[in-house]
């Protein structure tokens, strides 16, 4: 690929100084697999030159993982030390605090073939685990980010027509294209698409909304009701020591928090859906007074049966996200199979937790007064994919006016 080392180094300098965005005497942690390397080496030095007092990187590898999940016990796989979660916690309560860059290389299927119920309970034992720290990310407490360069299986899942390395040469350039790297000046590109989404996120604010109803083709019938006071967000979030960072690299969304029991009504996924290394496809999940009480998929059913059992919170929404059809991800005609880019190309919502700074204050409420707005409690947030190119949404307005947000898949409003 022609320029691609200049184009790396744009990507790694704007993931880490507008992505994560690391402050002077904060140290800054890197979470990625072995197959992230080059980029995580990049974002290492772009660390420290932006005023980190110090860079680490926790590496993992997605092979070992999946021979750990295949042969190791249960008891072993959930036997977390306590000095594991102690690490952040411990930076994030020093002088300096912490902020953390996630740097995946995935390989969607990477559990294909394993005993899903076994990998659903290791994974939800080591959430439950890590919970003291999710409360700092879940809150903004600290900044951090998501961000992606390819893996060798992610290529091939997305192109099996084309040999390994032209896979991944594709597949780099398409997160060049949509996260804005390839017009060579990220920082200026994303600060005027930061703007954008934040005008719309206040046109939302505006209109005083009750609930969204969501209507296509294929059947999808959904009407969300807002939590109390629920506020639209956009991309970028800020610390509570005010610090700006963007926490997923793309992002095209604008988003709030339902109201945990105010959903009635049938949706149809329209993008598969990679759960705890395993795909759950054309799913369709039906909703009452809040809470999912019918489920099933094409491919994955049982997949989605387990995800939805995780917890009590787990057959709720915490999140409702808009994102128009002619978003750069969906306009490039691909499926990512991960999360980080297929939420980005179509409407969305959330099983499990709701983000407590989507209602007004909520970063400042205990769990009760929370849950007393109607904001969902979970282990979870798991995004799965709504929008399709048909989609009609409309809002109601808590005066009784209805208007229009979407037509035929974008923006009207």
């Amino acid at each position: 690929m022609k320029n691609f080392d200049e184009l790396l180094k744009k990507y790694a300098d704007f993931i880490v100084r507008v992505g994560v965005n690391p402050q002077p005497g904060q140290t800054m942690i890197i979470r990625c697999p072995l197959e992230a390397a080059p980029l995580a080496r990049l974002c290492v030095r772009s660390g420290f030159e932006a005023g980190a007092r110090d860079v680490q990187v926790d590496w993992s590898d997605n092979a070992v993982s999946r021979t750990r999940m295949e042969l190791g016990s249960e008891e072993a796989l959930t036997d977390s030390k306590p000095y594991q979660l102690r690490r952040y916690l411990d930076y994030a309560e020093s002088e300096g605090s912490v902020c953390v860059l996630h740097l995946i290389a995935d390989d969607p299927e990477v559990y294909a073939g394993l005993d899903g119920a076994k990998i659903s309970r290791v994974n939800a034992a080591n959430r439950k685990f890590m919970a003291p720290w999710r409360e700092y990310t879940m809150n903004d407490r600290v900044q951090w980010s998501i961000a992606a360069m390819p893996s060798a299986p992610w290529a091939k899942k997305m192109f099996p027509e084309l040999d390994t390395d032209a896979a991944i040469e594709k597949l780099w350039q398409l997160i060049f294209d949509v996260c804005r790297v390839t017009g060579g000046d990220p920082v200026n590109e994303w600060k005027a698409h930061l703007d954008r989404l934040t005008s719309l996120g206040e046109k939302m604010n505006a209109l005083d909304l009750e609930s969204v109803h969501f209507e296509s083709a294929n059947g999808t019938d959904l009407t969300v009701g807002l939590a109390e006071k629920a506020s639209w967000e956009s991309a970028g979030s800020k610390s509570e020591k005010g610090v700006f960072f963007l926490p997923n690299i793309p992002t095209e969304e604008v988003f709030t928090a339902p109201h945990k029991d105010k959903v009635n009504g049938i949706v149809y996924g329209t993008k598969p859906y990679v759960f705890n290394g395993q795909l759950i496809k054309g799913f369709h999940v039906t909703f009452k007074d809040g809470k999912v009480v019918e489920h099933g998929a094409e491919e994955g059913a049982d997949l989605l049966g387990r995800l939805l059992d995780t917890d009590e919170g787990a057959r709720h929404i915490g999140e409702v996200a808009l994102v128009p059809a002619s978003s750069p991800i969906n306009r490039s005609g691909a499926l990512f199979y991960s999360t980080l880019f297929d939420e980005n190309a179509a409407c969305h919502i959330a099983f499990g937790a709701s983000y407590p700074g989507t209602t007004e204050g909520g970063t400042g409420l205990t769990k009760e007064q929370l849950e007393e707005r109607g904001m969902n409690q979970s282990t979870i947030h798991e995004d799965v994919m709504i929008g399709a190119e048909d989609s009609h949404i409309t809002g109601k307005c808590r005066d009784g006016r209805v208007v229009e947000l979407f037509r035929n898949g974008v923006w009207v409003l």
